[in-house]
């Protein structure tokens, strides 16, 4: 089954010069040009990984971001013509899984999708691993859940994955280079801070006190790992 994809840009000839290239690839490409239809295509289609631009009439790439976190935990990519980090930093923070800075090169948008669906595949087809459970905590990795005390923790992609990724080997110790590496791929442009926001937000998400984390914590100096 071909893969499918949204692309939200306001402007017409960066949506149809991405969609023309993926399609060439052969996935099928819907596409929106606001935030609000962005929302309403999410809300009634499914996706393998949807491309957000982040200045958008009606809402920001920001606010789709979030809403769409309430309902789905599909890739999210954002494109931003900014420079600043912050800006970078803040679309992880509603939870994005990656970013492409204006002006991109089509190739790196591809290259990058393609990331993304081969860590999917290969986190759908790891039966050996298929359920982690820790005290209240249980992963479940076929269906991409995380149960806490029998309540769903909603988590995107990349927080499952970074957690998933810990919990297999409990105890192991992690640097933030090397979980950028195995997780965001040897290729990536952004920095280790993209390791930080994710494990805080898991932390917000997973911890009942997250300044003193009881599953994913810190070896100061050293980087993350799991406590069973």
């Amino acid at each position: 089954m071909a893969k499918r994809a949204l692309v939200v840009d306001d402007e017409k000839a960066i949506v149809k010069g991405i969609r023309y290239s993926l399609e060439q690839d052969g996935m099928e490409v819907d596409c929106a040009y606001d935030g609000e239809e962005a929302i309403a295509c999410a809300r009634e289609h499914e996706y393998d990984i949807i491309l957000l631009d982040v200045m958008l009439p009606k809402y920001d790439g920001f606010e789709v971001c979030r809403e769409i976190r309430e309902f789905s935990d599909v890739p999210i990519v954002m494109l931003t013509a900014k420079g600043d980090d912050m800006d970078k930093i803040l679309g992880l923070e509603y939870g994005a899984d990656d970013y492409i800075t204006k002006p991109f090169n089509i190739l790196e948008v591809k290259a990058r999708i393609k990331a993304i669906m081969r860590r999917m595949a290969r986190n759908a087809a790891d039966g050996e691993h298929a359920r982690i459970t820790a005290g209240d905590l249980t992963i479940d990795e076929d269906a991409r859940r995380v149960l806490l005390a029998d309540r769903e923790i909603p988590l995107t992609g990349r927080e499952f994955d970074v957690l998933t990724f810990l919990a297999r080997t409990p105890g192991k110790i992690y640097s933030r280079e090397e979980l950028l590496g195995e997780l965001w791929g040897a290729d990536y442009p952004g920095d280790a801070r993209t390791v930080d926001v994710h494990v805080r937000r898991l932390r917000e998400k997973l911890e009942e006190n997250p300044g003193e984390p009881r599953y994913v914590r810190t070896k100061w100096g050293s980087g993350y790992y799991f406590q069973p």
